[in-house]
Protein backbone atom coordinates (compact mmCIF):
# COMPACT_ATOMS: atom_id res chain seq x y z
CA UNK A 1 0.00 0.00 0.00
CA UNK A 2 1.30 3.42 -0.87
CA UNK A 3 0.15 6.85 0.11
CA UNK A 4 0.41 9.95 -2.06
CA UNK A 5 0.92 13.39 -0.65
CA UNK A 6 1.89 16.89 -1.69
CA UNK A 7 4.84 18.57 -0.01
CA UNK A 8 5.26 22.31 -0.18
CA UNK A 9 8.66 23.85 -0.89
CA UNK A 10 8.38 27.60 -0.50
CA UNK A 11 5.36 28.22 -2.76
CA UNK A 12 5.82 25.19 -5.05
CA UNK A 13 4.30 21.71 -4.76
CA UNK A 14 6.29 18.48 -4.85
CA UNK A 15 4.25 15.36 -5.44
CA UNK A 16 5.36 12.56 -3.15
CA UNK A 17 4.49 8.96 -2.56
CA UNK A 18 5.22 6.87 0.54
CA UNK A 19 5.87 3.21 -0.24
CA UNK A 20 5.26 1.14 2.87
CA UNK A 21 6.89 -1.95 1.40
CA UNK A 22 10.26 -0.29 0.77
CA UNK A 23 9.72 2.26 3.56
CA UNK A 24 10.80 5.10 1.29
CA UNK A 25 9.46 8.42 0.12
CA UNK A 26 9.45 8.97 -3.62
CA UNK A 27 9.43 12.47 -5.11
CA UNK A 28 8.34 13.61 -8.56
CA UNK A 29 11.55 14.31 -10.49
CA UNK A 30 9.73 16.86 -12.64
CA UNK A 31 8.57 18.80 -9.58
CA UNK A 32 12.06 18.81 -8.07
CA UNK A 33 13.63 19.96 -11.35
CA UNK A 34 10.99 22.68 -11.76
CA UNK A 35 12.01 24.08 -8.37
CA UNK A 36 15.76 23.74 -8.90
CA UNK A 37 15.63 25.45 -12.30
CA UNK A 38 12.87 27.94 -11.41
CA UNK A 39 11.01 26.73 -14.50
CA UNK A 40 7.20 26.98 -14.33
CA UNK A 41 6.59 25.45 -17.80
CA UNK A 42 5.91 21.70 -17.35
CA UNK A 43 6.81 20.92 -20.98
CA UNK A 44 10.22 22.56 -20.61
CA UNK A 45 10.80 20.68 -17.35
CA UNK A 46 10.01 17.36 -19.07
CA UNK A 47 12.40 18.22 -21.93
CA UNK A 48 15.11 19.23 -19.46
CA UNK A 49 14.75 15.93 -17.57
CA UNK A 50 14.99 13.99 -20.87
CA UNK A 51 18.14 15.93 -21.79
CA UNK A 52 19.65 15.52 -18.29
CA UNK A 53 18.99 11.75 -18.24
CA UNK A 54 20.79 11.38 -21.59
CA UNK A 55 23.66 13.55 -20.41
CA UNK A 56 24.05 11.55 -17.18
CA UNK A 57 24.00 8.30 -19.16
CA UNK A 58 26.74 9.58 -21.48
CA UNK A 59 28.83 10.56 -18.43
CA UNK A 60 28.45 7.06 -16.98
CA UNK A 61 26.10 8.06 -14.17
CA UNK A 62 23.34 5.59 -13.37
CA UNK A 63 21.15 8.20 -11.68
CA UNK A 64 18.87 8.61 -14.71
CA UNK A 65 18.42 4.88 -15.18
CA UNK A 66 17.82 4.31 -11.45
CA UNK A 67 14.71 6.47 -11.47
CA UNK A 68 11.44 4.71 -12.05
CA UNK A 69 7.92 5.71 -13.00
CA UNK A 70 4.98 5.54 -10.63
CA UNK A 71 1.42 6.80 -10.92
CA UNK A 72 0.90 10.16 -9.26
CA UNK A 73 -1.72 12.88 -9.65
CA UNK A 74 -0.77 15.03 -12.64
CA UNK A 75 -1.38 18.78 -12.86
CA UNK A 76 -4.62 17.97 -14.73
CA UNK A 77 -5.81 15.83 -11.79
CA UNK A 78 -5.47 12.48 -13.58
CA UNK A 79 -3.24 9.69 -12.31
CA UNK A 80 -0.28 9.49 -14.68
CA UNK A 81 3.08 7.76 -14.76
CA UNK A 82 5.79 10.17 -13.67
CA UNK A 83 9.48 9.75 -12.99
CA UNK A 84 10.19 9.51 -9.29
CA UNK A 85 13.34 9.41 -7.18
CA UNK A 86 13.90 8.42 -3.58
CA UNK A 87 15.56 10.77 -1.08
CA UNK A 88 19.10 9.62 -1.90
CA UNK A 89 18.52 10.02 -5.64
CA UNK A 90 17.02 13.50 -5.18
CA UNK A 91 20.08 14.57 -3.20
CA UNK A 92 22.28 13.32 -6.05
CA UNK A 93 20.06 15.07 -8.59
CA UNK A 94 20.37 18.52 -6.98
CA UNK A 95 23.94 19.32 -8.12
CA UNK A 96 23.28 17.84 -11.58
CA UNK A 97 20.18 19.94 -12.19
CA UNK A 98 21.87 23.11 -10.98
CA UNK A 99 24.87 22.83 -13.35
Amino acid sequence: MSQTSIKLFEDRNIRTLWDEQSEKWYFSVHDVIAILTSQPDYGKVRNYWKWLRNKLKQEGSELGSQTTQLKMPAPDGKMRETYVADTEQVLRLVPEARR
